[in-house]
């Protein structure tokens, strides 16, 4: 069947593309901002936990081009997206190494450095926390004494005088009765450490307080309307508005979601008040970029599963442990999002659930790509293979006989969405061939073969809303006004072909405008795999109002049925009389001449907007049944063909495949390079990356020298991409995102692979070349 779409479902050339890799892009750190530009340098506490007794800042202030030092005393205001637990800079304690306590404004960079060694603090050292099980020890240091009095989202459940900052539980079914049930029963522990997003780009910041009382902020971000609600709100005490709050962000290189909420831009933002009149630029530099940002959470996952001898699941109960860090105001939502679906892509009756977010003196966790479900599928995926090998049941075959399809209940009641489980389970077993065991003629090397589901789905508030204004130029080209962002995954093409689509515009003739939260319409943050589905929606949405107008004005000039009007190649046509045509450029701006001179309509401006207004977050919570905070799932398939060499543990992947349904591939080659970059990010943190924190909470590897990741030498001998279209019936043109999927399975089909080639299981990562060698090792004796 020939496709009946002209730009949906093609792979269109990015329309960033030419001035990205030109080296045209402008990102934050290329913009000039004159001979005025200030420069901050933070002050950092040299301790994990620790009272500050004093803040001396006398001999900072006499270093020449020093033009001020701020601390937390001027700024006693906190904040936070979900929960309000931060504060711009420490106020009476510092929670974790490297913690900013104060800054320096001076006129060169060489001035502010200096001066910030200058800078003196006194401390009072109290006991550190540094693992979330020592946490929640009885008699364990109580981090945040007020969180009681945090304010936070109706949908965290703090615990009181306690480190468990949010505790998400899910109760479903006679879990009791389920394992009473059961044939047999696998309860087992998994680790996952943290890990940096690594972005190329660091974290910058530029900030102006003009003297009309105008705060703007040039900003690498994933979240611009996010970013400057919370500057107005913790800045509202120095008179800040909303509409006084300006956030434009150029291009951004990178964020895996390490750019989403508010890290360091609010410092930016409130120093720069402190200095009216002048800009100023905070960036971090690599190592700070490492332990001052975000970081993506550890988590002890204590997993218990029972079955039928046929491998049928009749209970699940999956408790974890997430090391949210010192601050975890973004962090208790990545809690919060896998507590809802810790069952993974299956369909269990009796399901227990506790997913908690604990306080450590480590630095804040938050959003990184997979938002969680890496982690818990880690153990979830691996368990699944331990069953069947257990039962001897194929690992295939077990998958697809609990896989969960349309209308199965969730984990909180309700119904899953349609979805090409199935098929890509089929595709990637077929495309990996499993059933054919591969055997090296080396006897030094071991052949295995991983296999592994995985789901996901937006983690967001039901509230959370998409917008577009689109504007039609005089030659009928456009420029498309969003706020979402562009971080590699090609956003702003495929809002241009959704559009394209629409109006029969080409792709080449449209632009997609990064934020300006003073010119471009709203949207919640580009972060969730939601934007495509979501902004796609609010862009298809405005585009058909731009469409209604056109064919309104048309047929009341040219008395047409409104009906029977129709666009194609720039033009309105008819198709009660295929001779008409009147193209775009004609009318779109100037309108259309009547026969007594006068004319009809003017310029066209289109206007949409995308809420889920299904959603909801109104559940038990005691047993979360009853609401639907979840807007759908994406789910998919992935196997991987290993290597290994048992003298060494080096591992080499012969091939790996992943199969994901997008609902619709709106520009199939962006599709694929998303699931090929997401592999490869994903094999990056399971063999090479592993943050190193010594006795004291410090981070010691902040350094692509011994932060490992890999190089173009460590790409698998062969990917093979595959893409599933089940269509999302409320997504645009039927797609729903994809772009945090395709690393979640990386890690269990890794660990399962391993067991197929040299029966040893895995059960904490890293799973680096000297882990495995010593497993090796152990297992011989």
């Amino acid at each position: 069947m020939m496709d009946a779409y002209k730009y949906i479902g093609h792979s269109v050339v990015k329309v960033d593309g030419k001035e990205k890799v030109s080296g045209a892009a402008l990102f934050t750190d290329d913009l000039e901002f004159g001979p005025d530009l200030l420069y901050a340098e933070v002050v950092e506490g040299p301790h994990a936990h620790a009272m500050i007794n004093s803040i001396n800042i006398s001999d900072a202030l006499k270093v020449p081009e020093v033009l001020t030092v701020v601390t937390g005393k001027d700024f006693p205001y906190n904040f936070g997206l979900y929960m309000n637990d931060r504060y711009i800079f420490a106020q009476d304690r510092v929670r974790f190494f490297g913690e900013q306590i104060a800054a320096v404004i001076a006129r060169t960079p060489q001035a502010a450095k200096k001066a910030a060694q200058l800078v003196k603090v006194s401390y009072t050292p109290l006991p550190k926390v540094l693992s979330p099980l020592d946490a929640i020890k009885e008699g364990a240091e109580i981090l945040h004494p007020d969180l009681k009095n945090y304010v936070h989202v109706p949908w965290f459940f703090p615990t009181p005088d306690s480190n468990i900052a949010h505790h998400r539980k899910i109760r479903k079914g006679q879990v009791e009765k389920g394992f009473e049930e059961a044939d047999y029963i696998l309860d087992d522990t998994y680790e996952v450490p943290r890990y940096s997003h690594c972005a190329i780009e660091t974290h910058a910041a530029v900030a102006k307080y003009d003297h009309s009382g105008r705060l703007t902020v040039w900003a690498s971000s994933q979240s611009p309307n996010t970013q400057r609600n919370l500057f107005a709100k913790a800045l509202a005490p120095l008179g800040i508005r909303h509409n006084d709050i300006r956030v434009i962000v150029p291009h951004v290189g990178g964020g895996f979601g390490s750019k989403a909420g508010v890290t360091m831009e609010i410092m930016a933002a409130a120093i720069a008040m402190k200095v009216q009149g002048h800009p100023v630029k905070l960036i971090w530099n690599r190592e700070r970029e490492f332990y001052n940002t975000y970081q993506r959470l550890g988590v002890v996952a204590k997993l218990k599963v029972g079955v039928k001898k046929d491998g049928t699941i009749t209970a699940l109960k999956h408790d974890l442990y997430w090391d949210a860090g010192a601050y975890v105001e973004y962090a208790a939502n990545v809690v919060n999002a896998v507590g809802l679906s810790a069952i993974g892509p299956y369909n269990i009756k009796n399901v227990s659930i506790d997913s908690y977010c604990i306080y450590t003196n480590l630095p804040p966790g938050g959003p990184y790509r997979g938002f969680g479900y890496s982690e818990f599928l880690f153990g979830l995926e691996s368990h699944m293979n331990r069953i069947a090998k257990h039962l001897g049941i194929d690992a295939v075959e077990i998958r697809r006989k609990n896989m969960i399809r349309e209308g199965d209940l969730t984990a909180y009641g309700a119904h899953m969405n349609p979805n090409g489980l199935l098929e890509a389970i089929n595709r990637v077993a077929k495309e990996i061939q499993w059933n054919k065991k591969i055997k090296s003629n080396n006897p030094n090397l071991a052949i295995g073969k991983g296999f592994a589901l995985f789901w996901k789905a937006p983690a967001m508030p039901p509230n959370a809303s998409s917008s577009c204004f689109l504007k039609f130029n005089e030659d009928a080209s456009i420029n498309l006004l969003v706020s979402g962002m562009d971080i590699g995954q090609g956003f702003l093409t495929v809002m241009a072909q959704i559009a394209a689509e629409v109006l029969a515009v080409p792709t080449s003739k449209i632009r997609t405008e990064n934020p300006d939260t003073d010119r471009n319409p709203y949207e919640w943050q580009t972060v969730a795999s939601h934007i495509t589905w979501s902004c796609g929606n609010a862009v298809r949405n405005a585009a058909i109002d731009a469409r209604d107008q056109i064919f309104s004005l048309v047929a009341r000039s040219k008395y047409l049925p409104s009906d029977s009007l129709y666009l194609e190649d720039e033009k309105v046509k008819c198709r009660t009389q295929p001779t008409f045509e009147l193209p775009l450029k004609d009318f779109i701006i100037n309108g259309i001449q009547m026969e007594d001179g006068t004319y009809r309509g003017g310029p066209v401006i289109g206007r949409g907007i995308f809420m889920p207004e299904f959603s909801s977050t109104n559940a038990d919570p005691d047993t979360s049944q009853g609401g639907h905070p979840n807007v759908h799932y994406t789910v998919g398939a992935a196997a991987v063909t290993l290597e290994i060499d048992k003298q060494t543990g080096k591992m080499r992947i012969l091939k790996v495949v992943e199969a994901i349904d997008v609902g619709k591939a709106i520009n199939p080659d962006l599709v694929k390079g998303q699931i090929i970059g997401g592999l490869l990010q994903g094999i990056s943190t399971v063999l090479f990356e592993e943050m190193k924190f010594d006795h004291r909470g410090k981070m010691l590897n902040p350094n692509f020298t011994d932060y490992k990741i890999p190089t173009a030498l460590d790409i698998p001998d062969e990917i093979v991409p595959i893409i599933i279209e089940v269509p999302q019936p409320d997504g645009p043109f039927g797609a729903r995102g994809m772009g945090e999927h395709p690393m979640i399975p990386v890690a269990p089909m890794i660990a399962n692979a391993i067991d197929d080639a040299l029966n040893i299981r895995i059960r904490s990562m890293p799973i680096t070349a000297e882990k495995l060698c010593l497993e090796i090792l152990k297992n011989a004796k």
